[in-house]
């Protein structure tokens, strides 16, 4: 089993969308594959038709009872083979606070997968844009880091808090966390998509994806359907996008436990 978490510390840079594009590929590629939503505005719940400010059995409870047969009440089958869903709640937002400084929450998410690896080819993790006991949570657990990055200025800054964030959690972890940074909403038509897309070049070469995810409307059409863009229509650009950026972390690995080369 493989656990990735798609994270930055800026909203709006395509994590969900990237989180869900992926899973959609390992699952039509025959992956029991589980979603985990632990951002509390809960884009990834809504995306399969729940509602964070609603739904019963959330992550949320994992932070009480770590239990396998606890866990296993909070999976929900969607309506996709091999695809499973663990929602977020907007009581999320709550943790920090009631935690406080208690030893041992950092590792939650950890201790709630170990049970999993016999049923899971893959967890990914769609992490809130802000630092705190869930990012810490997803950093702790994975195996693999993706940070979507916008093509505009404005991105940069929560790429480079991101990456700050993950020097300190490294500081406790052995080996250090392998980590891509992945190019998102690319447009080639716009001077901003270019110069930024340059910057990351110049100052990130080697932890940058060599290609880009491109702008296309299709991955607004796919959130309103509620279906991976990568199921609903692969031959879009953003589907085949995402196929190459799989085949980047996985294609050419002969086990598919083993960390991707940053």
């Amino acid at each position: 089993m493989i656990v990735w978490t798609v994270a930055n510390q800026k909203g709006g840079v395509g994590k969900t969308t990237t989180a869900v594009s992926l899973a959609g590929l390992l699952v039509d590629r025959g992956h029991n594959t589980l979603l985990v939503d632990v951002d509390p505005h809960g884009s990834m719940t809504s995306y399969f038709g729940l509602d964070p400010d609603s739904v019963e059995n959330t992550v949320y409870s994992l932070f009480q009872d770590t239990s396998p047969e606890h866990t296993e009440r909070l999976i929900r089958k969607t309506r996709f083979d091999h695809l499973y869903l663990m929602p977020a709640s907007t009581a999320l937002t709550t943790l920090d606070r009631q935690l406080g400084a208690r030893a041992g929450m950092g590792l939650v998410l950890s201790r709630a997968f170990k049970p999993l690896a016999d049923r899971f080819d893959n967890i990914i993790i769609d992490c809130p844009p802000m630092l705190g006991v869930l990012m810490v949570n997803a950093l702790a657990a994975c195996e693999k880091l993706l940070m979507p990055v916008q093509t505009e200025f404005l991105a940069i800054k929560g790429l480079e808090r991101m990456l700050h964030t993950l020097k300190m959690i490294n500081h406790t972890r052995q080996p250090p966390l392998p980590h891509l940074i992945v190019p998102t909403m690319f447009d080639r038509r716009t001077r901003a998509s270019l110069e930024t897309l340059q910057y990351l070049q110049e100052h990130y070469k080697e932890e940058l994806w060599d290609k880009v995810i491109p702008v296309d409307t299709q991955f607004r059409e796919a959130s309103r359907a509620g279906i991976p863009l990568s199921l609903m229509n692969p031959k879009t650009r953003g589907s085949q996008a995402y196929a190459e950026l799989l085949d980047s972390l996985i294609g050419a690995e002969p086990d598919a436990s083993e960390n991707i080369a940053v």
